[in-house]
């Protein structure tokens, strides 16, 4: 597995970026706070995301995860009690969207802590793994602050209205089970597994191909709340058609049923 370098000298280790074989990997990297995330971290992120938004013929796919004893425990709450200099305006906000943008599939994985901006952070993901020791939670009414990382449109189109007026309005911690019932984690793996999961996944994942991948999450994003007459149009009129390697992958597959 190799470094993914995005510049020459990089000043931080917060978010560390590796890259094997068509999967980026990113991992929070601040496992002394619980991964808490603070401006330095979403820096990181966003240099990494739009080198990856770059290069779609050399990555296939991207993991977000943390190190150490949990995804995040949330927005840095020393920086958010004290203020914070952002390099520009919604600056984490417009990172998460980026991530969520990405022309490659996303996949979160969860271990441990996921909190607030946490899940805010992890539901950018297109699937997301949690192990069995994840604990999600939204905590925003707990401190009287309000989502600006996208949860409030996030989380209702994963787990749908009702349940999201429920972990905004109780502020309660739900454990990994209750995500997977409730349509927030697609996957559920033990903890121990967890590296074996993540891998069988991405091979999984990155064995198909990447334009269709590409031209799939954008024609689901493109038709997220279309009506279906709206939506069925958008999928037949402004379809992207077939990928360059259609014709290597059906050959392939009639000369394997040969």
């Amino acid at each position: 597995m190799s470094n993914l370098v995005l510049r020459a000298e990089p000043k931080s280790l917060v978010l560390r970026a590796e890259r094997d074989d068509g999967l980026a990997t990113l991992t929070i990297n601040r496992p002394e706070r619980l991964n808490a995330l603070n401006v330095e971290v979403f820096a990181e992120l966003r240099a990494h995301v739009r080198a990856i938004a770059g290069n779609t013929e050399g990555i296939g796919l991207v993991i977000l995860r943390g190190a150490g004893k949990c995804f995040s425990a949330g927005h840095d709450l020393h920086d958010l009690l004290h203020g914070e200099t952002l390099p520009e305006p919604h600056f984490q906000a417009r990172t998460v969207a980026e991530l969520a943008d990405l022309p490659q599939p996303v996949i979160t994985a969860v271990h441990g802590h996921c909190y607030t901006g946490a899940l805010e952070l992890a539901l950018a993901g297109d699937l997301l793994v949690a192990t069995e020791s994840a604990k999600f939670g939204d905590t925003h009414a707990k401190f009287a602050v309000l989502p600006i990382w996208g949860l409030s449109q996030r989380l209702p189109r994963r787990v749908g209205l009702p349940k999201a007026r429920e972990m905004m309005f109780t502020c309660r911690t739900y454990s990994a089970q209750e995500a997977h019932a409730m349509g927030l984690a697609n996957f559920v793996v033990p903890d121990a597994a967890l590296d074996a999961e993540l891998d069988s996944l991405a091979r999984d994942i990155l064995a198909q191909s990447w334009f269709s991948h590409r031209a799939n999450k954008r024609l689901l994003r493109d038709t997220d709340g279309l009506g279906l007459s709206a939506g069925l149009a958008h999928e037949s009129y402004a379809t992207e058609g077939v990928g360059p390697d259609m014709h290597e992958r059906i050959s392939a597959f009639t000369t394997r049923r040969k």
